[in-house]
């Protein structure tokens, strides 16, 4: 299993509009392709930012590329991001998992 993380901040007031933003577009578009395993986001506010950081889970690399396209390595984009004053990490980070631990 392969987790991708990603992180990308908006000014607060623009918080809850992008989290729904990110629901119909990250979220919902990982989700859509196969090998798919999951889909996390974590929402934090630091200094004036809301900062979104978000995971997904993928059976293989072929599945992220479905995702992600061959440049994988880089962030997903999606029209509209820039309406929220999106601040992105343009990279994501790949990791191997080798266990979980149920909760």
């Amino acid at each position: 299993m392969i987790v991708r993380t990603w992180h990308g901040c908006v000014p607060v007031a623009m918080g809850d509009a992008f989290a729904g933003h990110l629901r119909k577009t990250g979220e919902d578009h990982a989700k859509s392709v196969h090998g798919n395993l999951g889909v996390a986001v974590k929402r934090m506010t630091f200094r004036g930012w809301e900062h979104f950081f978000f995971a997904t889970w993928w059976d293989s690399l072929e599945a992220i590329k479905a995702f992600a396209g061959e440049n994988y390595q880089l962030a997903v984009h999606y029209p509209d991001d820039e309406r929220f004053e999106l601040v992105a990490d343009p990279y994501v980070f790949h990791h191997e998992v080798d266990q979980i631990t149920p909760l």
